[in-house]
């Protein structure tokens, strides 16, 4: 049976006395030299070095790579799995646990399995917690955990290593202001993304909205009216309990997903501000309406990276990342807004045998193409998201290499 974890409580203290606990780490263990080179040597690649050194490109026989100037790893995605490799160097024989995937990427989470750190398991939705003991060591991921889920981790007696990174733990304070003056919180992001189920955690009252599409049904109820009964209809489960549009769009507060398109967050941003505008009077815009920054930097910097590479003469371009990557999923989202070919793939084992690949088409299934690259000779671009060591990067471009090497007689 999972634990419930519906108890009321003051965020914002709690928050305070977790982070002055004995039991509670967000700094990592003073161990960064000791897993440097483990990280390394799993992670970095001397191609992608070689690359980016080459002002982003290099041509191998019948390909030319081109690199965006912003990708992999981001700052935030490797301090935490940096303090989940120190995790395990200091508590070599305790039981450690992990929340949710450290970072959306199958062959990092692979790596730390490997390293017996046990992730929760999850049942007809549920996380289960009932296998955690007083005294186990357990991970919090770079998208954070819920509130919930850290009361009950404190109560329990845990070890707790909060790898949390500072930009969503920024749109975590965002919103407990939003609160401390009773404004709703209207996240941009996906409501199932453990990300957003962390924010709005912190909130009291929220509405998630994922799109453009459907921040602007939000806004032409609040201009207009509509039906309550539809509007709740709409967004099942991206609301909080309670939640009502007559009265809870009033004083509006915007907050995002760190993962999410930045342009999108933006426009949102800006289309609640014109509403309310609109709705109440210029002068009156502050007693409805709060915004603040919460855009990733890492996130803007690879999407920019991202916006300049498709306006250079492609043949086709790759996106790496885990498939439940948001943020990779975004990058793909440009490259087919600008009509490229597109394939995301999330390791190299998805190429081959041949000129083969299994690739994920947006907002579809897995699909396999073969053959996938055409003959001649390819410009093909190349980016990764924020969750994606160089290595994973390095070993696809060298299948991409192998196959056009293998063509006879083009």
């Amino acid at each position: 049976m999972s634990t419930p974890l519906d108890a009321p409580l003051d965020t914002k203290a709690f928050r305070r006395s977790l982070h002055h606990s004995d039991r509670y780490n967000r700094k990592g263990f003073g161990l960064t030299e000791e897993v440097s080179g483990t990280m390394d040597d799993a992670y970095k690649s001397g191609l992608i070095q070689t690359i980016r050194s080459n002002n982003f490109s290099l041509t191998q026989g019948k390909v030319t790579i081109r690199l965006a100037q912003a990708f992999g790893f981001c700052w935030g995605v490797e301090r935490a799995v940096a303090m989940a490799y120190e995790t395990r160097k200091h508590f070599p024989q305790e039981r450690i646990w992990i929340t949710n995937e450290i970072i959306h990427n199958p062959s990092v989470n692979q790596h730390l399995r490997d390293m017996s750190v046990e992730f929760i398991d999850v049942i007809n939705g549920e996380k289960d917690f009932s296998g955690i003991q007083n005294g186990d060591v357990v991970i919090l991921p770079a998208f954070g955990a819920s509130v919930q889920e850290m009361q009950l981790l404190n109560d329990r007696g845990c070890q707790i290593v909060d790898t949390t990174c500072p930009w969503v733990s920024k749109v975590w304070n965002t919103v407990e202001k939003h609160k401390k003056v009773d404004y709703t919180s209207i996240i941009h992001g996906k409501y199932k993304h453990e990300e957003t189920i962390a924010t709005s955690s912190f909130a009291n009252k929220y509405l998630v909205v994922l799109n453009l599409e459907e921040a602007q049904y939000v806004c032409d109820y609040i201009l207009h009216g509509g039906d309550r009964d539809e509007f709740l209809a709409k967004f099942t489960h991206a609301y909080s309990e309670g939640f009502d549009p007559e009265q809870d769009l009033v004083r509006v507060g915007v907050a995002n997903q760190t993962t999410m398109l930045k342009s999108e967050t933006e426009e949102i941003g800006k289309l609640f501000e014109r509403t309310l505008i609109q709705k109440y009077g210029p002068v009156n815009l502050n007693d409805h309406f709060l915004s603040f920054n919460t855009i990733c930097d890492a996130t803007q910097e690879r999407q920019d990276a991202m916006f300049e590479l498709v306006t250079e003469p492609l043949d086709l371009m790759v996106v790496i990342g885990g498939f439940n990557s948001s943020n990779t999923t975004h990058l793909q989202e440009i490259s087919i807004d600008r009509g490229l070919k597109s394939y995301h793939i999330d390791s190299s084992d998805r190429i081959g045998p041949g000129n083969r690949v299994e690739h994920k088409p947006l907002n579809a299934d897995l699909v396999t193409e073969s053959p996938w690259l055409p003959p001649g000779h390819l410009t093909i671009g190349i980016t990764s998201g924020a969750s994606t060591p160089d290595k994973v990067v390095e070993d696809i471009i060298e299948k991409l290499f192998a196959i056009k090497d293998a063509e006879q007689g083009v």
